[in-house]
C-alpha cells in the first residue's frame, strides 16, 4: 500500500551519469520534450547492443567445459496456443553472480519437446543460442505442435540436462470445449514467507496458470530470507537493496527463481503472466514513480524492470520491450468456451489522484479523461469483447475493479490505486460489455493480498441492480505473512459491500473450473507462510451459473 508520503519524498540513490544527461537534455529542450527524448533514450539504452538476427555477437562457450548445473533457475512454459507453446529456460550456473558465472560468452543450448515423460517419442527439437545480452535466458517458441494436447519439454548443454517441464497446447479456437481448469495466483513477495501454495498448486490438476501481478518485489531482502528466518544458509548482501538497475532486477529474479516450489509450480503447468507495479516499483503510475522523481529518470529504471521481466518470463517476442514501453496486453482463446483478454493496468494509467491516499471520489479521481488502461487497450478489449465467439469472457488483470467501500460512512473512501480511482474508465469498459452482449463476464484480480469474491454490479450502489458478472480476487502466494482467515476490517467491508460474497485474509490460490453450463470457484488457502510445509484447504467455493451471472456458494 502507498506511504502516507507518496510523491512527496525526493529519493535517496545518487544520479547515475545516464540520468544526469537525460535531466541536462531534457532541461535544454525543454519540459514537452522531454518524454519523447527520455523514452528514445532509454530506448537506447536497452537496445543497443542486443544480438542481431544471424549474427554472433560473442565468443561460443564450450559448453563440454561447464562444470556446475546450468539450471539452477528451473524451466517454464507460456502463453498456449493451439498449434505452439513458449519454453523458457536460463544458462546460469552461478546464478547469484551479475553475470551467472558466464561472462560474455555465446552458449548452445538443445531443447526438445515429446509426447511423454520419457521422451521415447520427441516431436520437435532444435538448438537455441543463449545470448548474454539476454542474460542467457532462452526463449523458444516452438510450433507444429497437436491442439489440445499434452506435452513434455526439457533443454540440453554440454553434459547437462535440465529438469523436465510439462506443458500443453489450447484447443483449435472452433473446438466446442467442454471444460477448462486454471489458477489465479499473485504476489509472491519472497521476504514475507515460503511459496508453499505454489507446492501445492503445482500438484494440483490445471491446465494453465494465470499470474497476475506482483511476481517479485523491489524491496531489500536481507540475510535471513526475511520472514523465512533462514538458519542455515546466508543470502548474499547484494540481495539487501532496493532493485534500481537492470542488474538489480536480473538478481532478484535469479533469488526468486532459485525457489524450489516456485520452480516445481512452473516445470507443472503452463503460465500466463502479467505485471503489477513491483516488478518496477511499488504503485507507480505510467511514467510517474512513487518518489516524485523526474519522470526521465524512473522511465530508465522502468526500462530496465521491463527488460528483466521479459527476460524471465515466458513470453513470446511480441512482447520484448524497446525501452520503457512493452506492449503486455493480449488476447489468448481456449476453443469456444473461453476468450482471455489479458491487461495492463499499470504502463498507461493517469497518474492515481489525490495523491494516492484513500479517499472519497469525487472531482478529480472521476474526471472522464482518467484512464486505467489507456485509450489504445480500452479499444482493443471492447473491440475483442465485440469479436468474441467464447461462452466465458475472461478478464485477468492487476486491481480490484469492483467497487469497495472502506468504511461505513455515508460518503464512503476508496482506494485510487484500483479501479474506484477510475471510475470513467470502469464505466466505459462495462458500457463495451454491455453494448458487446457479454453474458458471462468473469474478472480475475490480485494484488490486495486477500481472497475477495464479487459480483459485478450495473450499478454498485444499488444491491438490486443487474448483475453483469463476477469478479474473483486470488491472495497473495506470500505477501502479507501468514494473514488472518477474518482480517480486522472483515465486519466493515463486508457491511458496506454487500456485492462482496466471500473475503478471507489467507495465502493461497484460487482454482477455477469453467463449463458449459457453470463455472466454480476454489479458494484454496494455507495455514501459514512463515513457516514451511503448511497443508492447503478449500476455504469456500462458489458457482455462478452460465447465462445468469452471479455467485452462490457451491
Amino acid at each position: 500500500m502507498p506511504p502516507a508520503d507518496r510523491r512527496r519524498s525526493q529519493s535517496q540513490h545518487s544520479p547515475s551519469r545516464p540520468d544526469l544527461e537525460l535531466r541536462a537534455a531534457a532541461r535544454h529542450f525543454g519540459r514537452r520534450r522531454f518524454l519523447s527524448l527520455t523514452a528514445a533514450a532509454a530506448a537506447l539504452a536497452f537496445t543497443t547492443n542486443l544480438p542481431a538476427p544471424g549474427a554472433a555477437s560473442a565468443r561460443e562457450l564450450d559448453a563440454a567445459r561447464i562444470t556446475d548445473n546450468p539450471f539452477t533457475l528451473g524451466v517454464a512454459s507460456g502463453d498456449p496456443l493451439p498449434t505452439s507453446v513458449l519454453l523458457w529456460t536460463r544458462i546460469a550456473p552461478a546464478p547469484f553472480e551479475p553475470d551467472g558465472g558466464l561472462a560474455q560468452q555465446l552458449v548452445a543450448v538443445q531443447w526438445e519437446v515429446a509426447s511423454d515423460d520419457k521422451f521415447s517419442l520427441v516431436v520437435r527439437s532444435g538448438v537455441a543460442t543463449a545470448f548474454p545480452e539476454y542474460h542467457h535466458t532462452v526463449h523458444v517458441d516452438v510450433d507444429g505442435l497437436e491442439p489440445d494436447r499434452v506435452y513434455y519439454y526439457r533443454f540440453k548443454t554440454g553434459t547437462w540436462i535440465s529438469e523436465t517441464g510439462r506443458t500443453r497446447t489450447a484447443p483449435a479456437t472452433t473446438a466446442a470445449v467442454a471444460a477448462l481448469r486454471f489458477a489465479a495466483v499473485s504476489c509472491q513477495a519472497y521476504h514475507d514467507g515460503f511459496f508453499t501454495a505454489h507446492r501445492h498448486l503445482a500438484k494440483d490438476d490445471v491446465d494453465v496458470v494465470f499470474h497476475l501481478g506482483d511476481y517479485l518485489y523491489e524491496y531489500a531482502v536481507n540475510s535471513a530470507g526475511g520472514a523465512r528466518n533462514y538458519t542455515d544458509r546466508k543470502l548474499p548482501d547484494l540481495f539487501n537493496r532496493e532493485t534500481m538497475t537492470l542488474e538489480d532486477y536480473r538478481l532478484r529474479y535469479a533469488l526468486y527463481k532459485s525457489d524450489p516450489d516456485l520452480r516445481a509450480v512452473h516445470a507443472a503447468h503452463p503460465f500466463v503472466v502479467t505485471w503489477d507495479d513491483h516488478e518496477t516499483e511499488n504503485n507507480y503510475a505510467g511514467a510517474v514513480d512513487e518518489k516524485g522523481d523526474p519522470a526521465e529518470q524512473f522511465l530508465v529504471r522502468r526500462a530496465a524492470a521491463y527488460r528483466a521481466y521479459w527476460e524471465n518470463q515466458p513470453l513470446r517476442s511480441a512482447q520484448l520491450p524497446s525501452g520503457p514501453d512493452a506492449q503486455l496486453y493480449r488476447r489468448l482463446q481456449w476453443g469456444t468456451l473461453a476468450q482471455f483478454d489479458v491487461l495492463d493496468t499499470r504502463q498507461y494509467r493517469s497518474d492515481q489522484a489525490y495523491g494516492d491516499v484513500q479517499h472519497v471520489p469525487g472531482p478529480e479521481s472521476d474526471d472522464p479523461a482518467r484512464t486505467i488502461t489507456g485509450a489504445a487497450q480500452e479499444k482493443w478489449l471492447i473491440d475483442g469483447w465485440r469479436a468474441s465467439a467464447a461462452l466465458w469472457n475472461v478478464m485477468p488483470q492487476q486491481v480490484c475493479f469492483s467497487q469497495r467501500k472502506l468504511d461505513l460512512n455515508a460518503a464512503a473512501k476508496v482506494s485510487m490505486d484500483a479501479w474506484d480511482g477510475y471510475r470513467a474508465s470502469r464505466d466505459r469498459v462495462l458500457a463495451g460489455a454491455k453494448s458487446a452482449a457479454v453474458g458471462n463476464l468473469m474478472v480475475l484480480t490480485g494484488d490486495v493480498h486477500v481472497g475477495y469474491a464479487f459480483d459485478i454490479k450495473d450499478v454498485f450502489d444499488d444491491p438490486a441492480s443487474k448483475t453483469l458478472g463476477t469478479e474473483i480476487v486470488a491472495t497473495s502466494i506470500a505477501s502479507g505473512k501468514d494473514g488472518a482467515e477474518k482480517p480486522g476490517n472483515w465486519d466493515t467491508y463486508t457491511k458496506a459491500n454487500p456485492h462482496l460474497k466471500f473475503y478471507n485474509g489467507r495465502r493461497g490460490y484460487v482454482r477455477v473450473e469453467l463449463g458449459r453450463q457453470s463455472a466454480r470457484a476454489d479458494f484454496k488457502t494455507v495455514s501459514a507462510v512463515t513457516t514451511a510445509d503448511a497443508p492447503i484447504t478449500t476455504a469456500a467455493s462458489f458457482v455462478t451459473e452460465a447465462g445468469n451471472p452471479g455467485l452462490k456458494p457451491a
